[in-house]
């Protein structure tokens, strides 16, 4: 279940996390992910320090993706995608695309007129 984020909506939005992992890629493909503190300035999230590895990947392939996971099994975590660039020993990473993601509730037995996952139904 996917729930679009308007970015303009963002700030508000990542009160409710903690953390992110920084999701990069290799040059064979291969992911590298990172727990980081990314903060919201001027439209652009910024991660003050990374390391060696994750800045290399990042600039090399810019198209990167943070995802804040959830406080609990219930909530929704955030994923943004965006593109990032050097900020000093860090990064800046323009979001390009923002969601609310979680599993679909597990599909009950089949009710008639009964929604089994996340659903809203539309009369």
């Amino acid at each position: 279940m996917s729930i679009p984020v308007d970015l303009s909506t963002l700030a508000e939005v990542l009160g409710r996390y903690r953390f992110a992992y920084l999701l990069t890629s290799s040059e064979r493909g291969a992911p590298h992910a990172v727990a980081v503190t990314a903060v919201l300035q001027g439209g652009e999230l910024v991660v003050a320090e990374t390391g060696r590895r994750t800045r290399d990947n990042a600039l090399q392939r810019p198209e990167v993706a943070l995802v804040w996971p959830p406080q609990s099994e219930a909530e929704y975590s955030l994923i943004v995608d965006g593109t990032a660039a050097a900020a000093g020993d860090g990064l800046r990473i323009a979001p390009a695309r923002a969601v609310l993601h979680r599993p679909s509730a597990p599909r009950q037995p089949a009710t008639p007129g009964a929604c089994g996952s996340d659903c809203v139904e539309i009369a």
